[in-house]
């Protein structure tokens, strides 16, 4: 139903004639300066054009009705017309009390909007101020691309005044990131500057693939097997975070698989090389766990629909095979990601800079473009459990890791990789 086409109760009472809220309105704007809580425009942050969704929450409490999402739906259609970036500054309580079930309806109006601007392939951004809460938190902030939450505001779909504890870390910035759910936390005086490298990095993507890293350990090649084994499994080695520094100018990371779960080991963000930039997701030498491989597939999935080419760098000794990745879904979680990286429609570039362990690495490789450094191996199996599995004893697993054929070398005679990174 449209903003302002009230066809119930009397002048200013609203479309269920709610007593008083006229009044309401009325001193809401006057302590606001503003005729709705939401003021939308065009603008520019850090040189990129973007619209903006900005809330004030003196206009009763940030909350949304019928007109509001008039305005939100506006801000929407002229982003995904003028394919402009959108980013929505939200402070609310929810849905507008006063207008009942027409207030709720505006939900759905703004996740259509959401969903065709997904669609249209254009950036959209939320920055969650204090506090964010209700359905505009389930809708408008949890549906963007990117999610910055600022320190300590008050982030949750249950509101203060209804939540069964009102304190619980749990509703705040802080603890939404911690549960996968927002991307990253900064201070309120940041937010312009973050705010314009996000854009930056969202907007600058190519259809080129991503160059392939150049190796920044040692150049020797392995003499066996077991010798290519025990290089990658160096703690002095090179790993994620010096691949990413040396190959990105800029970088921020998105973190969480929106479903409750971060995996530290999983590092995936947007980073800018040169003029363009690149989606990446990179394991730093952990077992990845369920949460880390769904984050990577998200990533993908963002890069896929923004146009941004992928670069991935394998690291990994296996996936987590403990019973809290089982019940955490591992199997399934594995199954999306091939399925994602199968199924991109940008290329994926990979390097394996360390351990490539079975499948938990190889769901992580582009399937016809893969490198390795020479300090790496790829292997269906570690060497001791392949060896345990075949009821060797510990002193055959240097002779397994040959059979095995792991090396670089033997990897590139087998098609498996392309080549060894310089």
């Amino acid at each position: 139903m449209p903003g302002g086409l009230w066809t119930t109760a009397g002048p200013g009472d609203g479309p269920l004639g709610w007593a008083g809220y006229g009044e309401a309105r009325e001193r809401a704007a006057r302590a606001s300066g503003e005729t709705e809580s939401v003021v939308c425009g065009e603008g520019r942050v850090g040189g990129v054009s973007a619209v903006l969704i900005v809330f004030d929450f003196r206009f009763l409490g940030g909350s949304v009705g019928s007109a509001t999402g008039d305005r939100i739906e506006y801000a929407f259609t002229r982003a995904r017309e003028t394919r402009t970036p959108l980013v929505s500054l939200i402070a609310t309580g929810g849905s507008r009390m006063h207008e009942g079930m027409l207030s709720l309806h505006q939900l759905q109006r703004v996740a259509r909007q959401s969903t065709l601007l997904h669609q249209a392939g254009v950036p959209q951004i939320s920055v969650l101020r204090d506090p964010t809460t209700g359905g505009l938190w389930a809708s408008l902030g949890a549906g963007a691309d990117v999610i910055i939450g600022i320190e300590q505001a008050q982030v949750g779909f249950a509101g203060r005044r209804v939540r069964p504890v009102a304190d619980d870390p749990a509703y705040t910035a802080e603890g939404q990131l911690a549960h996968g759910h927002i991307d990253e936390v900064c201070a309120l005086e940041d937010v312009g500057s973050v705010v314009a490298e996000w854009l930056l990095l969202l907007s600058s993507g190519t259809p080129e693939p991503a160059e392939v890293p150049r190796s920044l350990g040692s150049v020797e090649p392995s003499a066996d097997g077991w010798s290519a084994v025990q290089r990658a499994r160096l703690a002095t080695r090179p790993h994620a975070e010096s691949y990413l520094d040396d190959y990105f100018d800029l970088r921020r990371s998105i973190s969480g698989d929106r479903c409750g779960g971060v995996d530290a080991g999983m590092l995936c963000g947007i980073g800018l090389r040169g003029r363009h930039s690149v989606a990446y997701a990179a394991q730093s030498g952990t077992a990845t766990t369920p949460a880390g491989f769904r984050t990577a597939a998200r990533l993908i999935r963002l890069a896929e629909r923004l146009g941004i080419s992928v670069l991935t760098l394998v690291d990994t000794p296996g996936a987590a095979n403990d019973a809290a990745a089982e019940r955490a879904g591992v199997g399934p979680a594995i199954a999306e990601l091939f399925a994602t990286v199968a199924a991109a429609r940008v290329p994926v570039t990979t390097l394996v800079i360390g351990e490539g362990g079975s499948g938990g690495a190889l769901a992580l490789a582009a399937p016809d473009r893969t490198w390795i450094t020479p300090d790496a191996y790829f292997s269906v199996i570690a060497p001791e459990l392949c060896a345990a599995i075949l009821k060797r004893s510990p002193e055959d697993v240097p002779a397994t890791a040959e059979q095995l054929r792991l090396r670089p070398a033997d990897l590139v005679e087998l098609g498996v990789v392309r080549g060894i990174a310089d």
